[in-house]
């Protein structure tokens, strides 16, 4: 029995390496040189002067509560928005097949390529969104040079182009609920709205679930889109944190950006764990 034991045990140790190679020594890496002042020929420890100088710096620390915004608001708009049009294309819709290929379309180009497009589209004189605004008599937007609505123009682009795989999962889940409860619920004289919270929301949960924790995590992360829309600006009103930990690396402060990432990784571990663990008590609870 012992030597079975064993012989299973080495099934194990390829994905314990690739573990311990490529995650948990680089996590143990970052903690000790976010504690430094390095370069790639020095290293110089100084505490926890990196933090301090993360969290008092203004420019850098007003990245996290964009962080946060930006997260959640990108997450919870692809949970709302993508559920209703899942629903919408898995019923008897005509063409369903071309609506969902073009829905999926923003996922095959590249976050860089449509932030600069974006970008374009924006232009508060050049763009052919201001051009269609000034064209009914309204003043001109300025989407993403304004302070106060940069960030809100790219949670805009972002939820655009993330639709696609929270419907496509969404779909997956929808496709996947037994039509007898739908049949069962007609019978009883429930109405679509009725459907829809009894029997679709209810058992949908583990894909909702999957799409609420990807897209967090996604958010939380998100860096392409936004520095090819604004590179942060103006001023630092959509630096993110992974924006700002680019910058320090950029600037030669590789001590500062590896605190960053720490803080970063933290944030999210924070988030994600404990929300993970709420969704899969309230799937069980529905279950």
């Amino acid at each position: 029995m012992k030597k079975k034991s064993r012989y299973s045990f080495w099934f194990l140790v390829p994905a314990l390496a690739i573990f311990l190679i490529f995650f948990l020594i680089p996590i143990i890496q970052s903690f000790y040189y976010s504690l430094t002042v390095w370069t790639f020929d020095s290293t110089r420890f100084c505490g926890l002067n990196n933090y301090i100088t993360f969290f008092k710096d203004k420019s850098l620390n007003s990245s996290i509560p964009h962080t946060l915004i930006y997260a959640f608001l990108t997450s919870g708009l692809k949970v709302v928005i993508a559920f209703f049009i899942a629903v919408f294309l898995c019923g008897k819709v005509r063409a369903k097949g071309f609506i969902r290929s073009a829905v999926f379309f923003p996922n095959l180009v590249s976050a860089m390529a449509i932030g600069l497009a974006f970008g374009y589209l924006m232009h508060p004189t050049k763009g052919l969104f201001n051009h269609l605004i000034t064209s009914l008599g309204l003043p001109a937007i300025n989407f993403l040079g304004d302070e106060k609505l940069a960030l809100f123009s790219i949670i805009a682009v972002d939820v655009w182009k993330g639709l696609s795989i929270s419907l496509v999962i969404y779909i997956a889940g929808i496709q996947s609920i037994n039509s007898n409860y739908y049949e069962a619920a007609q019978i009883d004289g429930a109405n679509f709205w009725q459907k829809i919270r009894y029997i679709t929301l209810p058992l949908v949960a583990p894909a909702q679930n999957s799409i609420i924790i990807l897209s967090l995590i996604g958010g939380l992360r998100s860096f392409d889109l936004i520095w090819a829309m604004t590179g942060g600006g103006p001023g630092f009103s959509t630096d993110v944190m992974a924006s700002v930990i680019y910058k320090q690396y950029a600037f030669g402060f590789y001590g500062l950006s590896t605190a960053g990432n720490v803080i970063m990784l933290i944030l999210i571990s924070l988030i994600t764990f404990p929300l993970q663990h709420f969704l899969n008590k309230r799937e069980e609870a529905i279950q």
